[in-house]
This record gives structure tokens, C-alpha cells and sequence, in this order.
């Protein structure tokens, strides 16, 4: 007879279920353990969608096992599994926290559909140990078959923009010559709070190559930004050149590593726009950046937010250095 209470099982007494679905995530998630391009990466396709479904579909099939279940169990129980299954990702360390964080939204939705769909076969169907094996067995499949399956690569940009009570002379100097970042300088940045790096400074310098400048941040994170063009006080762009010893194991997570398989910045530009009074300077950057992934979809979307996010953290940086260097007077 099915429950007719929800809240009353989850997740104390009927937790053993919810406990096997998060294992079974683990188990696969050590199959998947693949470097960056590999058709056994966790970033490949055949995971990120085929751990939550059947993390979700395990979760609802051993449930199902006990007693009936009812609809809302079908889709929560496995959203708290898969969460569970993220959490023991990172305790075993063999996930990093910056993956984790960005993943979980999707891999809940996913789980809680694979739990759903288990749910219909549970009830509609007399084979739902068969469904189970097939479904455990199709992200082998997808595996072995990756060279076939194609990664498409997109590119996309954020912009944003900001007001600053300074001269587009102090802002552009400010720009070029950030040192000594606190931490509390970069507070609004999200990125920062789920294991990117804190920035620490960017001096732009000339050289025999033309004006590089030189971005150190946290875990000795450090990399070259290449100025494309520059136009002083009014508009400078760079790209980015990395290095072998740029991203030091664990600065970030390895499969999300800047310049990498899936993920990468292709320049940054910056837009100093003088306003009526000459005393006001409005600051406006653009970063463009390429994904290749078989969820771009997704993917767009989570850098859409950190990278938006980041860009905000960024301008108000320069937004409060800048207004620092001018005199007190000259704000009136």
C-alpha cells in the first residue's frame, strides 16, 4: 500500500536505498577517472548524464523492493542521493569542490528524472531489475563508443559594466598596476568561495614582445596576459598564455583547468568610456571564452554565472582602487 506520508521517509528510516543509489554513483564515478580528452573522463557525456539516472534509478528499484513508494519519493529520495554521492566524491578526494559545487544542480534534476522513470517501470512494468542492469550498462557502452561521439565546441562572452569616480588616467593605472589584493577586496566573487584562487596581483609591464602583464593568483597560480591591443585611456584587450607549471596539481580541479580539454578564456577587454564631467569614468569589460563539452548547454550556463560574477568581483576591485588614488576633494 503506497505511503501516504513523504516526509516520513526520508531520510531516517528508509535511508538504506537512498545510501546504495549514492554508492552506486561512487563505484562508476571510480570507473570514470580518466584525465582530460579521455573517453573515461567524469566530464564525458556518458557520465554526467548516465550517473544521476542511475544513481536514481538504483535509489527508487531498491525502495521499490521494500514497499511502494509514492511520486514525491520517486524524484526526492534520489536528489538526495546524488548529493550524497557528490559528498562522498569529495571525502574520498577524487572530486574537487569547484566540479562539485557547479554539478550538483544538474545531477539532483537528473537523479530525481532517473528515480521518476524507475518509478513508471516500478508500477507499469515487470521487469525493473532488467531496466536496472541496462541502465548501468549503457554508460559503459557510451564509454567505449566516446571517439564516435562528438564534443561540440562553442564559445561565449559576459559583459559587464561600471561606473567609477575617477579620471579614465587613474582607472587605466589602476588597470595596469593592482598589487597586494585582500581577500575581502573580492568578496562578491562566488568563484573564489567554491576553490578558484584568489587573485593576488596584474602588472603590466613592456617587453621585447610588446606590453605583457603578469597574473599571479593564489596556490601559485600564475599566467601571462598578451596585450592585443592598446589604446591608452580608452581600450585595451590581451589573451592568455599559459604555462606548464601555471595551475600547480589540485589549484584547481584537473578536468576544468583554464586552457584545457573542456574549458578556456580567449581574451578580455577592457572599455574606459569618459563621462560628461571628465571626473567619472565608466569601466566595461568583456570576456569571451570557449567550452567543449556534450552538455555546452550546461556548461554556457555555469560560466555565464561564475565567470559574470567574476567579472563584477573584478570591476569593483578597480572601481575601489581607483576612487582611493583621488583626492578627496576632487570627488566633490
Amino acid at each position: 500500500m503506497p505511503s501516504t506520508d513523504y516526509w516520513e521517509e526520508l531520510p531516517l528510516l528508509k535511508r538504506y536505498p537512498i545510501i546504495a543509489g549514492a554508492l552506486t554513483g561512487i563505484l562508476l564515478r571510480l570507473i570514470f577517472s580518466g584525465r582530460g580528452g579521455s573517453a573515461w573522463s567524469p566530464m564525458v557525456g556518458a557520465f554526467i548524464f548516465g550517473a544521476p539516472v542511475l544513481i536514481g534509478m538504483t535509489t527508487i528499484y531498491l525502495a521499490e523492493r521494500k514497499e511502494r513508494r509514492n511520486w514525491a519519493y520517486y524524484f526526492f529520495a534520489p536528489t538526495i542521493a546524488t548529493g550524497l554521492f557528490v559528498a562522498g566524491t569529495l571525502l574520498i578526494l577524487i572530486e574537487g569542490w569547484i566540479c562539485a559545487v557547479v554539478i550538483l544542480p544538474m545531477f539532483a534534476v537528473l537523479g530525481g528524472f532517473g528515480g521518476l522513470l524507475m518509478g513508471c517501470v516500478c508500477r507499469l512494468m515487470q521487469w525493473p531489475r532488467q531496466t536496472l542492469y541496462c541502465a548501468g550498462a549503457l554508460p559503459i557502452v557510451l564509454a567505449f563508443l566516446g571517439p564516435l561521439i562528438p564534443s561540440p565546441e562553442s564559445s561565449g562572452a559576459v559583459e559587464r559594466s561600471l561606473v567609477i569616480r575617477a579620471s579614465p588616467a587613474v582607472v587605466w593605472q589602476s588597470l595596469h598596476d593592482v598589487r597586494d589584493i585582500a581577500p575581502v577586496e573580492m568578496r562578491g566573487a562566488l568563484a573564489l568561495r567554491i576553490g578558484v584562487p584568489p587573485p593576488i596581483s596584474g602588472i603590466t609591464k613592456a617587453t621585447a614582445r610588446g606590453m605583457v602583464r603578469r597574473s599571479n593568483w593564489g596556490k601559485r597560480v600564475y599566467f601571462d596576459e598578451l596585450v592585443r591591443d592598446w589604446q591608452p585611456q580608452r581600450y585595451v584587450r590581451w589573451t592568455y598564455r599559459f604555462y606548464d607549471d601555471s595551475f600547480p596539481r589540485r589549484a584547481l580541479d584537473d578536468h576544468v583547468v583554464i586552457g584545457g580539454h573542456y574549458f578556456d578564456l580567449i581574451d578580455t577587454s577592457f572599455t574606459l568610456e569618459p563621462m560628461a564631467d571628465g571626473a567619472t569614468t565608466r569601466l566595461t569589460t568583456r570576456v569571451r571564452y570557449r567550452i567543449a563539452t556534450q552538455f555546452n548547454f550546461y556548461a554556457d550556463w555555469a560560466a555565464q554565472i561564475l565567470l559574470g560574477n567574476l567579472s563584477d568581483a573584478g570591476l569593483n576591485l578597480y572601481r575601489v582602487r581607483s576612487e582611493a588614488a583621488v583626492p578627496d576633494g576632487a570627488h566633490r
